[in-house]
């Protein structure tokens, strides 16, 4: 039997190596990324360990977490080893990972520049393999009253009504809005229907007294302002 044919299992190694172990023995933030990985899918495939095939996985996502995060479970479902019931898991995890981070963002921060805006929306936004269009409510302070999902689309655009976007911004007494819909293709330039539907919000809510401040097309590795760039 080859070297590189040989399978590893996790009980032949070494108590410290072992996931779960290392874990009781040492606390979880000693375990690597495929070692946490491993203990959720449990185990490999006939040529892999759980740690191995975890490895693998992570290299073919450049080691990048929130590249894995992207992946659906269909994704996940092409590496040997790992069926319908691990890939949901690891989509699970990821999904906590991601809610945390968004309980953990400040609800009544105050807006003061574009990078203020999309930090907020961060968590709403990121990893997302569709189109969503959000409204940032904000008081006369420009602090963030609420942040309301107004629109879902497909892969290459969605649908914001802008009634519903005044709607809510009278509802909640909001003396200016921001709005943000993310490209999950990552690319950031504005298509005609942005601009066009941009104008259309502004000019309604300059009727009903509401300030649009911004438009931020949001990507997971930028963004664009129209306000930035002038476009508003």
């Amino acid at each position: 039997m080859t070297t590189e044919n040989y399978k590893i299992s996790i009980k032949e190694l070494a108590e410290d190596d072992r996931p779960r172990e290392k874990m009781m023995l040492k606390g979880r933030t000693a375990l690597s990324d495929a070692e946490l990985i491993a203990i959720l899918i449990g185990s490999g495939n006939r040529n892999e360990s759980a740690v191995q095939l975890s490895q693998r996985i992570l290299q073919e996502q450049k080691n990048d977490l929130n590249q894995l995060a992207r992946l659906s479970i269909k994704d996940l479902q092409k590496f040997n080893g790992i069926g319908e019931a691990k890939a949901i898991t690891i989509c699970a995890a990821l999904e906590l990972g991601r809610r945390r981070k968004e309980q953990d963002a400040p609800k009544k921060i105050a807006i003061s520049s574009s990078k203020d805006v999309y930090n907020a929306l961060r968590p709403k936004l990121q990893d997302l393999p569709h189109e969503e269009f959000w409204v940032i409510l904000l008081s006369r302070s420009n602090k963030i009253l609420d942040m309301q999902l107004v629109g879902r689309g497909g892969i290459t655009g969605t649908v914001a009504d802008v009634r519903v976007i005044l709607k809510l911004a009278l509802e909640n007494s909001a003396s200016g809005i921001i709005v943000s819909h993310n490209h999950p293709s990552g690319n950031l330039k504005p298509s005609s229907q942005d601009i066009q539907l941009t104008k259309k919000i502004k000019e309604a809510s300059t009727i009903m007294d509401i300030a649009l401040l911004d438009h931020l097309i949001f990507t997971d590795d930028g963004y664009l302002s129209f306000a930035d760039e002038g476009m508003l």
